[in-house]
């Protein structure tokens, strides 16, 4: 199952704009989307509690999934974590993105088959401006690693988040003044 494709594909359409305004409605709109491609063995359920999944015991960074793709068995799983930032906030949202990435990570190694983390906005703030500190990996084509602590608020530095992987974000442009980042684990 290409469910990184189907994303791609979703992100493509040619109405996409009018269809994606927050958040929300990018769930929903890539949710119904894959409902309608996927077979009809498959399930699309949004904000699924890991608890569905009986296996999953240890500490995550979240608690519930985006979207959740499984069959009924539960011997295919995939997730997807989505971030459509659009009120400020960069640094933070950037730190938001990378706990996705750390939480699928955490899925990925838990028994999920693939796992996704998708960010989309339409703030070149995210993309454009200095490549110090959480903005090199999002502005400088510096690769994330290892240990990053939040940039911002109460707990800087000291709330952190462990990549087990190392990932270079390239923003992928997708209509008028907006970018995406996909990020697939499998």
């Amino acid at each position: 199952m290409d469910i990184k494709q189907l994303i791609i594909d979703f992100l493509n359409e040619k109405d996409i704009e009018e269809k994606i305004y927050n958040e929300f409605s990018l769930q929903f709109e890539l949710g119904i989307y894959l409902r309608e491609r996927l077979p009809r063995w498959y399930k699309v359920e949004f904000e699924r509690n890991i608890s569905h999944f009986a296996f999953l015991k240890s500490e995550f960074y979240k608690k519930e999934m985006d979207i959740v793709i499984y069959t009924e068995d539960k011997n295919e799983k995939y997730a997807i974590e989505l971030k459509q930032p659009r009120n400020g906030q960069v640094p933070e949202q950037m730190y938001h993105f990378l706990t996705d990435i750390a939480f699928v990570e955490q899925l990925k190694n838990s028994g999920f088959d693939k796992t996704f983390a998708l960010e989309l906005t339409d703030d070149k703030h995210f993309w454009e401006g200095n490549d110090e500190g959480i903005y090199q990996y999002f502005r400088g084509n510096v690769p994330v690693k290892d240990v990053v602590y939040k940039p911002t608020g109460k707990g800087k530095d000291e709330e952190k988040i462990v990549l087990q992987r190392e990932y270079t974000l390239e923003w992928k442009e997708i209509f008028k003044n907006s970018r995406y980042i996909l990020i697939e684990i499998d």
